[in-house]
């Protein structure tokens, strides 16, 4: 394992990748292996890499890969139709 990881990074050195490239490279595809292995589970990929699930969630809009879902914030039935009142005091 340590001679391939060494031959990785003598690959990338050579290729002229700067660390910033090759970090968003390896982070990118580990998790997006851990992803198919765990058939999308995110609680469970967060687990495996070892990052907080926010953690995961945010590198998957950063890395743009679109396994986060997103939530529609929508008001509450009850909230729906009301108007919010003004503070007291205000202008």
């Amino acid at each position: 394992m340590n001679e391939k990881f060494e031959g990785l990074v003598e690959h990338l050195l050579s290729g002229n990748i700067f660390l910033e490239e090759a970090i968003e490279l390896l982070e990118r595809r580990m998790i997006q292996r851990t992803l198919e292995r765990t058939a999308g589970n995110q609680s469970e990929a967060s687990k495996q890499l070892g990052i907080h699930r926010n953690t995961l969630q945010k590198k998957l809009v950063a890395y743009g890969l679109g396994g986060r879902r997103l939530r529609a914030h929508r008001k509450t039935a009850s909230r729906q139709g009301r108007q919010r009142k003004p503070k007291a005091g205000a202008a």
